[in-house]
């Protein structure tokens, strides 16, 4: 099994959000911190606003949240909302032409193991992906933890590089 490009992106923007919390990112922080083509990021970040994982916030102060709280997301949700083909050979799909299909039992095998891939992921959420790794994870992306007014829960700007 090998996951697409378009899952593992998937994910790092997935735990890039969550790492950042409730502060909002864009894509090309999140391109720069994992040194991953930005216009290939478009469109998972796309996907991942039209299956209702983030909120794409447009404008001068838009960015990028998670739409749902990390222990809300399943990671093998995730993975059967972003592989396009779980098709591991050919006799999975309409068009199989393989001679021996009839009388082979690889499909029913490889079925098996698939569910049972799936099922483990099923078991885990991008919470437990993060864990008691969270500050190591935040460190490793640079990202900075948000300031809050000390007088109230109000975050504060992160300071501003000169």
């Amino acid at each position: 099994m090998h996951l697409t490009r378009f899952t593992d992106y998937s994910l790092r923007v997935l735990i890039f959000l969550a790492v950042k919390g409730e502060e909002r990112s864009t894509i090309n922080e999140i391109a720069e911190r994992f040194e991953i083509s930005r216009n290939h990021l478009m469109k998972v970040v796309q996907e991942l606003s039209h299956k209702g994982y983030i909120t794409a916030i447009r404008g001068k102060n838009g960015g990028l949240l998670l739409k749902k709280a990390p222990e809300e997301i399943r990671l093998g949700r995730l993975v059967r909302d972003t592989e396009n083909d779980l098709e591991l050979v050919e006799c999975f799909g309409d068009s199989n032409e393989c001679r021996i299909t009839p009388a082979c039992q690889l499909k029913p095998i490889l079925a098996e193991a698939l569910r049972a891939f799936i099922a483990v992921l099923d078991k885990y959420t991008l919470a437990d992906m993060l864990g008691p790794q969270q500050p190591q994870l935040a460190q490793l992306l640079s990202i900075e933890p948000l300031k809050r007014d000390k007088d109230s829960n109000d975050p504060l700007e992160p300071p501003q590089a000169l």
